[in-house]
C-alpha cells in the first residue's frame, strides 16, 4: 500500500544533523491583561467571602441551626413534589397542545392558540390568585347532563385543596410554554423523515414514536430542562393561592418568629441551589444521551495519529525533497480495474 508525501516549505529553516528537519518551536501567546483581570476577580470574590463571614447580619450559626430543621426539610420535600407533579402534567398537556397547534383543522389549531395566548400573556401570580378564588366562583362541581339534575355533586373547597390548586395553577401555566418547546422540536425534524416513514408503511403513531420524537428530543431537552429549573423556583409564588407549606413560605414564617429574616433566606437559597444543581446534572446527561450520532463538537483526541484527523496536528516526517519537512497523507485505495464480465460483475 503506497503513501503520498507532500512537501511543505519551512521558510528559512534548514535540516539538522543526520538529515532530520529542524522542528518548529511553538510559542504560547501571552495575555497579561487577561491574567490581571482574573487576579482582580479572585481578589474581589475573596474579599466578599471574608466580609460575609464576619458580618453579623448573616448570622451563620442560625443558618446552620435551621438548615436541617424538620419544618424546612418537609417544606423542601413539598416544593419538590409541586415541581414534579406540575411538570409531569405540563409536559403531557404541552405535547397535546403542540399537536393541536400543528393540526390542519383550523378549529383545533385556534383553540390551542387561544390557550397559549391567555396563559402566556397573563402573569403566573395573577393566575394563581385566580385559582385560589375558584371556590368562590364555582361553589360546587357537578357531573351530569346539561339542564338536568347532576349525577354527582361535591363542594369545590372540599374536592380541591390548596395543594391541588397549586399544582393545577402551575401546570396549566407551564403547559403553554412546553407546547411551544415541543412544537419547535417537532418542526426541527425535516419533513422528508415523515415522508420516508410513510413510504415504508409506518403508521402515524409509529412515525412519531420511532422517527420524529427521538430526533426532536435533542432540541426539546435543553429548554425543557430550563423550564423544570424555572418551575422549581416558581413554586415560591404559590402563597398567592394561598399555600403556605412550600420552602420559601415556611422559611419566611420562621423568620417572622425569630425576627431574623436574612439567615432564613440563606437557608432557602441553599436548598434551592441544591435541587437545581441535581436538575442541571440530570439535564446534562440527558442532552448527552440524545445528542449521540449528531456530531460531537469536541473532536476525538484519540484520532488516527497517521493522519492527524480531528486533532489539528499533522504528522511531519523528515527527509523530503530539498531536506524540508514532509506531511504524510493517508493512503488512497487503489482504483478497481473495469470488469470484463458481460454482467458487469467484478471477478
Amino acid at each position: 500500500m503506497s503513501e503520498t508525501v507532500v512537501n511543505r516549505s519551512a521558510g528559512s529553516s534548514s535540516p539538522t544533523d543526520g538529515g532530520h528537519a529542524a522542528g518548529i518551536k511553538a510559542i504560547r501567546l501571552r495575555h497579561p491583561w487577561r491574567n490581571i483581570f482574573a487576579t482582580v476577580l479572585i481578589l474581589i470574590i475573596a474579599l466578599f467571602v471574608l466580609d460575609a463571614a464576619q458580618r453579623p447580619a448573616y448570622d451563620w450559626p442560625s443558618v446552620g441551626k435551621y438548615m436541617f430543621d424538620q419544618r424546612i426539610s418537609q417544606a423542601a420535600f413539598v416544593t419538590l413534589q409541586l415541581t414534579v407533579y406540575s411538570m409531569v402534567i405540563a409536559i403531557i398537556l404541552g405535547v397535546i397542545l403542540a399537536v393541536m397547534r400543528l393540526s390542519p383543522n383550523p378549529v383545533v389549531s385556534s383553540i390551542a392558540w387561544v390557550y397559549l395566548w391567555i396563559f402566556r400573556g397573563t402573569p403566573i401570580y395573577v393566575q394563581l390568585v385566580f385559582w385560589g378564588l375558584i371556590g368562590t366562583i364555582y361553589q360546587s362541581i357537578d357531573i351530569g347532563l346539561p339542564f338536568t339534575e347532576p349525577w354527582v355533586s361535591f363542594s369545590t373547597r372540599v374536592a380541591l385543596s390548596a395543594f391541588v390548586l397549586a399544582i393545577v395553577g402551575l401546570a396549566l401555566n407551564e403547559a403553554a410554554y412546553m407546547a411551544e418547546i415541543v412544537r419547535a422540536g417537532l418542526l426541527s425534524v425535516d419533513s422528508g423523515q415523515e415522508e420516508a416513514a410513510t413510504a415504508l408503511g409506518m403508521s402515524w403513531f409509529q412515525t412519531m414514536t420511532r422517527i420524529i420524537i427521538p430526533q426532536s428530543m435533542r432540541v426539546i431537552i435543553p429548554p425543557a430542562g430550563n423550564e423544570v429549573i424555572s418551575m422549581l423556583k416558581t413554586t415560591s409564588l404559590v402563597i398567592a393561592i394561598p399555600f403556605t407549606l412550600d420552602l420559601y413560605t415556611r422559611s419566611r414564617d420562621i423568620s417572622a418568629e425569630t425576627f431574623n429574616p436574612v439567615p432564613m433566606l440563606i437557608v432557602a437559597s441553599i436548598w434551592y441551589l441544591f435541587f437545581t444543581s441535581i436538575l442541571m446534572v440530570g439535564q446534562y446527561f440527558l442532552e448527552k444521551r440524545f445528542a449521540r450520532g449528531i456530531g460531537d463538537r469536541r473532536p476525538d483526541r484519540k484520532a488516527d495519529d497517521a493522519t492527524g484527523a480531528f486533532t489539528g496536528v499533522v504528522p511531519v516526517v523528515p527527509g523530503g525533497r530539498g531536506g524540508q519537512p514532509s506531511v504524510v497523507l493517508p493512503p488512497t485505495p487503489p482504483l478497481q480495474p473495469p470488469s470484463d464480465s458481460p454482467n458487469g460483475d467484478a471477478r
